[in-house]
């Protein structure tokens, strides 16, 4: 229907409130708002692999143990008035287990990162293996057709070998020297030049 129409057969029936707008199935719905704070998953995962990767060398163990010594003397040899975590070491203990309960996490994540990457490589090596025993099928059937090929060429020695039986046919059909030429070469012609060898 056209709008127009459309429009006057709304005011015969008395309908006065505008039709619905439609929903566009070809464009995606607009983003809907949140509560919860939204994060770049790559982001985060290249951040906790740093924080692995730090965790997991000799520099982070000789800071961590110079940071409790020195926890534990300020807390044994300073003045009562300046301590903050007193003999048992309560406090101490608190953030070494909050610092576990992080670290354990992130490794896992990054542990689990490396083992997608390895993942898309070992396919990508499956692949290329796929590739290059194609390849080498390939050159074998190759090598072996011209191998086939070459086997029907004469070579030097073949013609060689050919021609010493030859020679050794005509002298025992020979075996005094005397040769008649006429016999293995055809009458030659004519002294005078010969067009047909141009």
């Amino acid at each position: 229907m056209a709008p127009d129409r459309e429009a006057r057969e709304r005011a015969a029936t008395g309908a006065t409130a505008a039709p619905r707008p439609r929903t566009r199935l070809d464009q995606p719905k607009p983003p809907r708002r949140r509560l919860l704070p939204e994060w770049d998953p790559e982001a985060f995962g290249r951040f906790s692999e740093r924080i692995a990767r730090f965790l997991g060398t000799g520099r982070f163990l000789v800071w961590m143990t110079v940071v409790i010594i020195m926890w534990v003397v300020w807390n044994v040899f300073a003045p009562g008035g300046l301590r903050f975590d007193n003999y048992p070491f309560i406090f101490l203990t608190l953030m070494l287990s909050l610092q576990a309960s992080y670290a354990a996490p992130l490794i896992l994540l990054a542990q689990n990162r490396q083992d997608d990457r390895d993942r898309v490589n070992l396919e990508q090596d499956r692949k290329q293996n796929e590739r290059s025993i194609a390849d080498t099928e390939y050159l074998t059937r190759e090598i072996a057709a011209l191998r086939m090929g070459l086997g029907e060429v004469a070579t030097r020695d073949w013609i060689r070998n050919e021609l010493q039986d030859l020679v050794k046919e005509l002298e025992d059909r020979y075996p005094d020297g005397h040769k008649d030429d006429r016999a293995v070469f055809p009458a030659e012609r004519s002294h005078g030049r010969d067009v047909d060898d141009r």
